[in-house]
């Protein structure tokens, strides 16, 4: 079953929930898009106010920018090796632990819909269609193949607003 789309207010709700390094966590995919697993593989020195990544699934090179209170949170949290270190500060914290505490964050507010990591990168396709108004825009960005997969990211909060109509929280 596929991750859903969260309504600003939903987000607010999840994110208060979080523990804070996962709330950290989720704000970096909130704001850059990037999948948990790339947002976790950020190294101390990749925090800058705009960095160059290579994505995981896909090897693609990718240009991400900080807001600077998101900068400034992330130098304040980053360990050594890692901005988001494990209980082992040489590796880096599991996607499987930010996951299960957004399971949980999610399940405290009794949220009809199936939310996780990838939540929060379908709510920054959704305000960057917002933004700029191109399906195109929002398919380069995320490094999206097919526009059809865009599609379906951005055109999320239409479908959720529609489908929980009547039992939104």
């Amino acid at each position: 079953m596929t991750t859903e789309y969260l309504l600003n207010r939903e987000v607010e709700r999840v994110l208060a929930a979080l523990m804070p390094s996962n709330r950290l966590v989720m704000r970096v995919i909130l704001h850059t898009g990037l999948r948990v697993s790339d947002a976790l593989a950020l190294r101390p020195g990749d925090l800058k106010p705009r960095v160059w990544i290579v994505e995981q699934k896909t090897g693609k090179r990718r240009l991400i920018g900080f807001p600077a209170d998101l900068l400034a949170d992330l130098r304040r949290e980053a360990g050594e090796y890692w901005v988001f270190p494990g209980r082992d500060p040489r590796k880096h914290r599991t996607r499987q632990a930010v996951w299960a505490d957004v399971k949980r964050a999610a399940a405290a507010f009794r949220l009809p819909q199936n939310v996780g990591t990838h939540s929060a990168r379908k709510v920054y396709a959704v305000e960057l269609l917002r933004k700029y108004g191109s399906f195109e825009q929002v398919q380069r960005n995320l490094r999206h193949s097919s526009p059809m997969v865009t599609a379906i990211y951005a055109m999320a909060d239409k479908f959720l607003e529609q489908k929980y109509k009547k039992r939104r929280v």
